[in-house]
C-alpha cells in the first residue's frame, strides 16, 4: 500500500459493513496497518454486533446504532491503549462484524446409515437428511473459539463439524425414542426438536451459535426392506385373490384376441373365451333348449400357500401334500382359498389337518 492508500486510509473515518453474502459470520474490516482514527464514526445496522479487539484482547461490543470512536464511549480500549498520543490521533485496533441474523437453507444428512432395532422388521438401516438454521448469540466466544485471526469466517466453515454434530444427535434420538419404523413420518417434528435441543448442548457454550430450527425431511429405509413393504401391502390392497384373477382374465381376453403375433392360437383363445362367457347369455335368446348332459364333477378345491411372504398356487390337495413330505409346508403355513375370510395355518384347516398325521406303521 503506498503513501496516498494510507493517508487515505486515515481519513476515512466510517467504519460499517454492507454485504449481501447470506453466509458470511464474521468480517474484519481492513484498514492500514489496523489504525482508526480518534472520533470516527461506527456504523452497526440491524442484525449485526461489532467486537473491537486492542493488542489481542477484545475490548469493546457494540449493538446496532452509530458510535462515536472516543474514550467516552471506549473505557476499556482507553485503558489498554493510553492515549499516549492524543485524541486526534489514530490508534491501532481491529474491528470484527459479527452477523447475527438466521442464515438458512443449511443442509445436514447422515452419510452412513444408522442401524436400529425395529418392532415390526427387526434390525433395519435408515438414512436421513433435512434442513437447519444457524445464528451467532454469543459473539466473543465466536470470535474467539472459531474466528481467530480470519477476515472472513463463513458457514461453510463450520458445516461440517454442525453435520457431524446433527448425525451423532439424529443417531441418539432415534435409537432411544423406540418409534416403529413406519410411524416415524408422523413424529418428524417431535424427532427435530429433540435433535435440536441434544446438538444446541454442544454448540450454544462452546461455540457461541444458536440452532433455531432444525427439520427432519425424510428418513429412508434400504431399498430391499421398502419392496417387501410394497409386497405386503400389495397383497391386502387384492384382498380376494380369486376375484382379481377373474377381473385379470377379462382384461387379458380381448388383448389376447386382438394380438397379431398370437395367430390362430391368439384368435382360438379369444373365441373360446367369449364363446364360454356368452354361453349363459345365449341360452334364454329363444332357441331350442340343448340335450341334458350330466353336470361336471365338482370343482378339486385350490389353495394358496404364503412363501417368503408372497402368495403361491393355486395347488390341489394332492400337490399340498407332496410339499408336506418333501417339508417344505408345515402346520404353520399360511394357506387359503376362494371363500375364506383370512389367511389362516393349514393345521387349523379341518380338511388339511389329516395331511400332517403321521402315516400308520405297516402291518407286522
Amino acid at each position: 500500500m503506498g503513501l496516498m492508500d494510507k493517508l487515505c486510509a486515515e481519513l476515512i473515518d466510517i467504519i460499517e459493513w454492507v454485504d449481501d453474502n447470506h453466509h458470511a459470520i464474521v468480517w474484519r474490516f481492513p484498514r492500514f496497518h489496523n489504525q482508526i482514527k480518534s472520533g470516527a464514526q461506527l456504523i452497526v445496522r440491524p442484525g449485526q454486533e461489532a467486537i473491537l479487539v486492542a493488542q489481542g484482547k477484545l475490548a469493546d461490543v457494540f449493538g446496532p446504532g452509530q458510535y462515536t470512536l472516543d474514550t467516552k464511549n471506549l473505557p476499556v480500549l482507553s485503558t489498554l491503549l493510553g492515549w499516549k498520543y492524543g485524541f486526534d490521533s489514530p490508534f491501532k485496533a481491529e474491528v470484527y462484524f459479527v452477523n447475527t441474523t438466521i442464515i438458512t437453507d443449511l443442509k445436514w444428512g447422515t452419510p452412513n446409515p444408522v442401524i436400529m432395532r425395529d418392532s415390526d422388521f427387526g434390525p433395519v438401516r435408515l438414512r436421513a437428511f433435512g434442513t437447519y438454521t444457524l445464528r451467532a448469540v454469543h459473539p466473543p466466544t465466536l470470535l474467539t473459539e472459531l474466528v481467530g485471526t480470519d477476515s472472513l469466517y463463513e458457514a461453510d466453515e463450520i458445516s461440517e463439524l454442525l453435520r457431524s454434530i446433527v448425525n451423532t444427535a439424529f443417531a441418539d434420538v432415534i435409537a432411544s425414542s423406540n418409534i416403529p419404523v413406519l410411524d416415524l413420518a408422523s413424529s418428524y417434528r417431535e424427532l427435530s426438536e429433540k435433535i435440536r435441543a441434544r446438538v444446541l448442548e454442544y454448540v450454544d457454550d462452546e461455540y457461541g451459535l444458536e440452532i433455531p430450527q432444525l427439520h427432519i425431511v425424510n428418513v429412508s429405509l434400504p431399498a430391499e426392506v421398502e419392496k417387501a413393504i410394497d409386497v405386503r401391502s400389495g397383497m391386502n390392497a387384492i384382498g380376494d385373490l380369486a376375484a382379481f384373477q377373474a377381473y385379470q382374465m377379462g382384461q387379458a381376453m380381448p388383448v389376447a384376441a386382438a394380438n397379431p403375433a398370437g395367430g390362430l392360437a391368439g384368435a382360438g383363445v379369444g373365441l373360446g373365451m367369449g364363446m364360454a362367457m356368452a354361453g349363459p347369455m345365449m341360452s334364454g335368446a329363444g332357441q331350442a333348449p340343448a340335450p341334458q348332459t350330466p353336470p361336471p364333477p365338482p370343482p378339486v378345491a385350490a389353495w394358496h400357500v404364503a412363501e417368503g411372504g408372497a402368495a403361491t398356487g393355486p395347488f390341489a390337495p394332492a400337490q399340498l401334500a407332496d410339499s408336506i413330505a418333501q417339508g417344505r409346508m408345515s402346520a404353520e403355513s399360511l394357506v387359503w382359498r376362494a371363500g375364506m375370510e383370512q389367511w389362516t395355518p393349514a393345521g387349523q384347516i379341518p380338511e388339511l389337518a389329516n395331511l400332517f398325521r403321521p402315516a400308520p406303521p405297516p402291518p407286522a
